[in-house]
């Protein structure tokens, strides 16, 4: 369907209205509808995994493992703890709010959701929103990327198999219907995807201050330090699996590598193995290897290899019929080069040698750009990395591992600065998409006329001498 502004609109309209008849504030219907939503995505398995095979190439394994099956993990633990979120705080109200003795802290949807979800992951960055968007008692327009078709149109037939348009839809088309969307009044948005449309986003949302919640892949790129103690085989394993993983096309992925200057030869021997293990000699023509969303990314991917091609350690190879490239080291590469200064989002890994007994001035260099989404470290002083993960700014990371941080249930999953704002999964999720409403009740007799005029004289001596007692 060809959307206009008039179309989106009724779309938000008709979601308000249904808002209003207050079926999403009990919390046995949003219980009702994740389950729903649970057994749609088990459903529609074999659709989702196909869709994602003709968008990105990923393998039945590799779809599941990353896209379709942490969906069903998120619904699980939402619907395991949802009554408890849910349940109004109660407190008490204190004796400066003498007679009354009760307050509640009410957990409130905000209405009429937009979530904007990316290519990368289309299905896991949709669904999984969606959860803590239903979760929080909100309907739900959800504007899905135009680059990854196959996934927009598997996910169009898999909500409207599953939910009334009032309450969930699926609105897909260019920048210019995202336009649409974030031109309508909407009381919560959820973007996922790059720091300059962010700040579009945000700009937007400002015209009617809207609440917005941001996940991005961070300005400068994410960084990986490997100390000249770590363990070097298994750091290679892991860097080369993620960097593997959808093609290096994922926000929290490796962007750049410092390793010590004592072990980069052994670390880039240990790094280049793993890649020829994992995915052998030319990863280009591997059928399993997940392939790039756009001609315009091979592009960049020979673009940036032809401008390092003396500095080419392993890869440097594509196949534009298929748009795959290959995992490609560049190697040695200053901290102030352009490679190292924005997330590149794609196969390519530049290796930055430092001095092991200089990693404090690499800690400072990396203090000084944008916030990252996510920070690894590979070292076996402990000490010395939780020090560096506790004092550095960033969304989320690992000692001695990568990526698996965002799979543990009950911590959240967010950025800061250039890699975003607000916060989701599981009960984080939850509270992302409601408001806390905090309501006092009073009492008809027993008030006092302590808050009242006069306020001199002795009355309002006695009066100073109670407060001074309350606020202690």
């Amino acid at each position: 369907m060809a959307h206009t502004q008039e179309t989106v609109h009724a779309i938000v309209e008709k979601q308000r209205a249904f808002f209003r008849t207050g079926k999403t504030l009990d919390v046995g219907f949003r219980i009702e509808q994740l389950k729903k939503l649970k057994q749609a995505v088990l459903a529609h398995k074999a659709e989702l995994e196909a869709a994602l095979y003709e968008d990105l190439n990923k393998s039945e394994t590799e779809a599941y493992l990353c896209d379709v099956g942490p969906v069903i993990v998120e619904i699980n633990e939402i619907l395991k703890g949802l009554r408890k979120w849910a349940r109004p705080e109660r407190h008490f109200s204190g004796l400066m709010c003498f007679p009354s003795m009760t307050t509640k802290v009410f957990k409130m949807p905000y209405g009429v959701s937009l979530v904007i979800s990316p290519f990368n992951f289309p299905i896991l960055l949709t669904l999984g929103v969606l959860a803590a968007s239903i979760s929080g008692g909100n309907t739900a327009v959800l504007k899905t990327s135009s680059k990854s078709a196959a996934c927009t149109k598997a996910l169009q037939t898999l909500i409207a198999d599953t939910f009334p348009e009032a309450y969930v839809t699926v609105v897909d088309g260019g920048h210019d219907v995202a336009d649409m969307c974030l031109s309508e009044r909407f009381d919560k948005i959820f973007y996922t995807g790059s720091p300059a449309v962010a700040k579009h986003v945000l700009e937007m949302a400002a015209k009617h201050l809207t609440s917005v919640a941001l996940e991005l892949g961070g300005e400068t790129g994410n960084w990986c330090i490997v100390r000249k103690d770590a363990n070097l085989r298994d750091a290679a394993r892991k860097i080369a699996f993620f960097k593997l993983c959808n093609a290096g096309q994922i926000c929290i992925n490796v962007n750049q590598i410092a390793v010590a200057e004592e072990v980069a030869e052994p670390f880039l021997d240990a790094l280049k193995a793993e890649f020829v293990r994992q995915i052998g000699e030319a990863p280009e023509e591997n059928p399993e290897y997940p392939k790039l969303i756009t001609p315009a990314v091979f592009e960049k991917c020979e673009r940036i290899t032809s401008q390092y091609r003396d500095r080419v350690v392993f890869g440097g190879k594509g196949n534009r019929d298929t748009v795959k490239f290959a995992p490609t080291i560049l190697y040695p590469v200053g901290t102030d080069e352009d490679v190292v200064r924005h997330e590149l989002f794609c196969p390519i890994l530049p290796v930055v040698p430092f001095k092991d007994a200089d990693v404090d001035a690499l800690l400072s260099v990396i203090a000084e750009r944008e916030h990252p989404l996510s920070m690894y470290v590979f070292t076996s002083d402990k000490k010395w990395a939780n020090r560096v993960m506790s004092t550095l700014q960033f969304g989320g990371g690992c000692v001695n591992e990568v990526c698996i941080h965002m799979m543990v249930k009950g911590v959240p999953f967010n950025g800061t600065g250039h890699s975003g704002m607000g916060a989701y999964h599981g009960e984080w999720g939850f509270k992302e998409f409601t408001h806390p409403q905090t309501v006092l009740f009073g009492k008809t007799h027993g008030n006092l006329p302590l808050r009242e005029h006069p306020y001199s004289g002795k009355t309002g001596a006695r009066k100073r001498t109670l407060l001074n007692r309350f606020e202690r």
